[in-house]
Formats: structure tokens, C-alpha cells, sequence
């Protein structure tokens, strides 16, 4: 398993439950977790949290706060600075799970040692973009949300990244690529962080097991002819590593597709959090 182990302003500090126990920043947060379905016994830090999410039967939850705290506030990683703000989806606009791979991304745009391209899909509020920036690429930032594209823009100025180049485009991920294969665009990485599930603009369920193989046949279009890596997330249980290395093995140009599992190291007895699972294809 690779572990997101090098953050100072986030702690994963205990699990139980089916809830995780965290440190963003000063703010201490209880969140649900599908994977933690261990029942251990929770010390007096979990009722001295600030804020408690209390998923309902009918889908989705609420917040309860216990303590006030600010409605956003930021966090760093390196140079990296990210607006935290607790949504009605459980989620605070961050997954740190994954300054795993922004490490791996810049170490590998750093060391091509050449001008990089890269294209950023389901790219949220752009941590991968971010990370790309700041090693020097192009980066091409598309989410099919407006709202967090936005927040994205936020994260970049808060780290001093707003004057990179970063195209921020609100678009439909899959149409976007093929519109870009049709103008002659193409791509030196490519970054995929698509969601499990999602809903069209006509309502229609959009399930990633269902797509991601069509999805990854149309990204092989969009490579340039010195590609340097494509990168696949996915926090969807029948996606696990082996899959998803074949999976890139057979979309992709010939090359060398690996992949793990990515998680947090929890402070409470020294364990590890699985978060999901990541695979990278390179050329040979």
C-alpha cells in the first residue's frame, strides 16, 4: 500500500465504526467510512470533536457542530495550500489520500526534463493540477462542476499558482476528450479521478464500471507521441489494482501498467487506512 505519510496539516487519528476520527488543520472532524468495519473501542477524543456527520437512511446526512470553527479554512501540503470546507456529502473538498500521487506527479514532470502537457479529468478542486503546476507543466483542469472548478481556482491563487498555465474548463470529461482528439490536441499525461457514480444533464446513472473501459480507449487518442504517464483513481470496489493495471495495459500504447492500493497512515496503534486504489501506466 502506498501511504499519504508526508502531510503536517492532516491526521487520520483513529477508526471505528465505520467512521474515522481527523485533524484538518486545528479543526477535528468524525466522518464515515465504508472500510472501517472493525468495531474498536473509541477513547475521549472522538466526543471532543468539533463537528460530527450523521449519515442518514434516506441517503446523503448532516453536520452536527459541536464546537464553532470557521466555515472554510486552509491547509498545506509542501507548498501547497487547499481551502477545507465541510459539505452537505460528508466530504471537505479534499481527499489526502492522494498527495500520494500529486508527490509522484511532480517527481515525474520534474524529472522529463522537457515541456509537459497535461490533461486533468473529474479533477475536483485540483490537488493533481496543482502538483503538475508547480512542477512547471500545462495543465489542462476539467471538472463537469462549476462549483468546484472554482474552488480549484481558489486553491491555486492560495498557493501562488494563478499565473501558471492552467486552462480551467467546465465540460463533460468524456465529450471534452473527444472534441480534443478531433482539434489535434494532444497529451503528455493524462490524470483520471473519475467518481463510482454519477448522473447526466438528462438524468441518466452514470456507473464508472460501465465506462471506464470506453473512457480509457478514448484517452489513448488523446497521447502524444512522447507520452509520459497516464494515471487511473478509483474508490470503486470491483476496480481493484489488478484491474485497473489490465485495464490500462490493454487501452494503452505499449508500455508498463502497475498499481496499488493508496491509504493513510492512523496515528491510534500505527495502521493504515486502504482509501482506494491507483495505476499507472508509462511507456517502455
Amino acid at each position: 500500500m502506498l501511504l499519504a505519510e508526508n502531510w503536517k496539516d492532516y491526521r487520520l487519528l483513529d477508526t471505528s465504526g465505520g467512521e474515522k476520527l481527523e485533524k484538518w488543520g486545528n479543526v477535528t472532524l468524525v466522518r464515515p467510512d465504508p472500510q472501517v468495519i472493525w468495531n474498536t473501542k473509541k477513547d475521549s477524543a472522538w466526543q471532543q470533536a468539533d463537528a460530527y456527520y450523521h449519515r442518514s437512511n434516506q441517503g446523503g446526512g448532516k453536520w452536527e457542530y459541536r464546537k464553532s470553527f470557521p466555515e472554510n479554512w486552509v491547509i498545506s501540503y509542501g507548498d501547497l495550500r487547499f481551502k477545507i470546507s465541510p459539505t452537505g456529502f460528508k466530504h471537505t473538498g479534499l481527499f489526502p489520500e492522494q498527495a500520494v500521487n500529486w508527490d509522484r506527479f511532480g517527481e515525474m514532470i520534474r524529472k522529463a526534463g522537457r515541456p509537459v502537457r497535461v490533461l486533468n479529468l473529474f479533477a475536483y478542486t485540483g490537488g493533481a493540477t496543482l502538483a503538475a503546476a508547480a512542477a512547471g507543466a500545462e495543465v489542462t483542469h476539467v471538472d463537469a462542476s462549476k462549483g468546484m472548478v472554482q474552488w480549484a481556482r481558489e486553491n491555486a491563487a492560495l498557493s501562488g499558482l494563478a499565473d501558471r498555465p492552467i486552462r480551467w474548463i467546465v465540460d463533460d470529461c468524456e465529450k471534452f476528450v473527444a472534441r480534443e482528439i478531433r482539434r489535434g490536441k494532444r497529451y503528455d499525461a493524462v490524470i483520471l479521478d473519475p467518481p463510482s457514480y454519477g448522473r447526466g444533464p438528462g438524468g441518466e446513472v452514470w456507473k464508472l464500471e460501465d465506462a471506464i473501459f470506453g473512457l480509457c480507449s478514448l484517452i489513448s487518442g488523446v497521447l502524444s507521441e512522447q507520452p509520459l504517464f497516464v494515471a487511473l483513481n478509483s474508490y470503486t470496489t470491483g476496480l481493484n489494482p489488478g484491474t485497473m493495471a489490465h485495464l490500462l495495459s490493454v487501452t494503452m500504447p505499449k508500455g508498463i501498467a502497475t498499481a496499488d492500493e493508496i491509504g493513510l497512515p492512523q496515528e491510534k496503534e500505527n495502521l493504515a487506512l486502504p482509501c482506494g486504489s491507483t495505476a499507472l501506466w508509462q511507456p517502455k
